[in-house]
């Protein structure tokens, strides 16, 4: 396993365990945090645990065109229950993706020290939040790190049945249109696989990752 000082630099991927942690330690810096993303790698920790780096090998993704809309999903969207938008409050929803419950989890892993990190990415351009919206009310939502061509999700919440799902299908047709080459899921959800999306071998997803293609949302 890796230990990382003040350079900002990962391992190759290559090196990660069997469990998939891959470095321990850093910082949650703009430039670290860029590096990690562009080479395969995010952070997962609890609040009382050191900075883990993860790069899990099979990798679970959604390609854009492989979305699937349940029919029910179907008339959820098309009735215009909800009122989605990009960017209208990224604090507001990664606070709200920190206070929801995660089965299997006492606590949460994105921390206030994670919550100001990728608020200065969003700064920056980098991070993207898509608002799920019911009668001005943030009904759900995610949040996740914009490539140009691969989505890197990182986490949704919702308060009204079906608003995160609704989100995260609107976001994956919008990045097909945009013609982005996937969606990092990260890890397999039977929620996430409901939706389209699958493992691959670490190394297809790496050589998706550094294949470079216009687009940012």
């Amino acid at each position: 396993m890796f230990f990382l000082d003040e350079n900002i630099v990962f391992p190759p991927v290559s090196m990660t365990s069997d469990v998939g942690i891959i470095a321990v330690g850093g910082d949650l810096s703009p430039e670290r945090l860029l590096l990690a993303y562009q080479s395969g790698i995010f952070p997962w920790f609890e609040k009382e645990d050191p900075i883990l780096w993860w790069s899990p090998d099979p990798r679970m993704v959604l390609f854009p065109e492989e979305l699937k809309i349940a029919k029910s999903m179907r008339k959820v969207l098309e009735r215009n229950v909800f009122t989605i938008t990009f960017n209208r409050d990224f604090r507001a929803v990664i606070e709200a993706c920190a206070e929801t419950g995660r089965k299997g989890q006492e606590g949460t892993w994105i921390t206030a020290d994670m919550i100001e990190a990728y608020c200065k990415l969003h700064e920056l351009g980098y991070a993207t939040s898509v608002e799920v919206w019911q009668d001005e009310m943030l009904a759900g939502g995610l949040y996740g790190i914009d490539l140009g061509h691969v989505f890197c999700g990182e986490s949704m919440f919702t308060r009204v049945s079906n608003a995160s799902k609704a989100g995260f299908i609107t976001l994956v047709e919008k990045l097909k249109q945009e013609q982005y080459q996937l969606v990092d899921c990260q890890v397999y959800t039977s929620h996430l696989a409901s939706l389209g999306a699958r493992e691959i071998p670490r190394e297809d997803f790496i050589r998706v990752l550094t294949k470079e293609k216009p687009g940012h949302l």
